[in-house]
């Protein structure tokens, strides 16, 4: 059975690369474009697996991230973000985030860290 993933990201670019990534191995069951509409989205189709951006409008992917953690503790989260953004990743980590991967984001880097979040 493919894990129910929820791709989330405010760049319809990435979105699609994610999707493209991971639509192989996972059930892509919507996408969403800022922390607010993920947490909609997560209420709406409860998937097994998110990857989420950190830095989106309307609220952030940590902020997301707090709400979905306290709803579902269960559900597997990754943080997608650029490399300068260090900080914000220990914010996410303390947050409850599984993993996290960088952009520009590597095919091998994303399944491998699923991989290793979900055996």
């Amino acid at each position: 059975m493919a894990f129910r993933t929820l791709v989330v990201d405010d760049s319809s670019f990435q979105r699609t690369v994610v999707s493209d990534i991971l639509d192989d191995r996972f059930d892509i069951i919507d996408t969403a474009e800022n922390g607010k509409e993920a947490v909609s989205k997560f209420e709406e189709h409860d998937p097994d697996v998110i990857t989420l951006d950190i830095v989106m409008p309307e609220m952030t992917g940590i902020e997301a991230l707090e709400e979905i953690k306290n709803r579902s503790p269960e559900t597997t989260v990754v943080m997608c973000t650029s490399v300068e953004q260090e900080e914000k990743m220990r914010a996410a980590a303390k947050a409850g985030a599984d993993g996290y991967v960088t952009k520009p984001i590597s095919e091998t880097k994303l399944l491998d860290e699923f991989d290793s979040l979900l055996e």
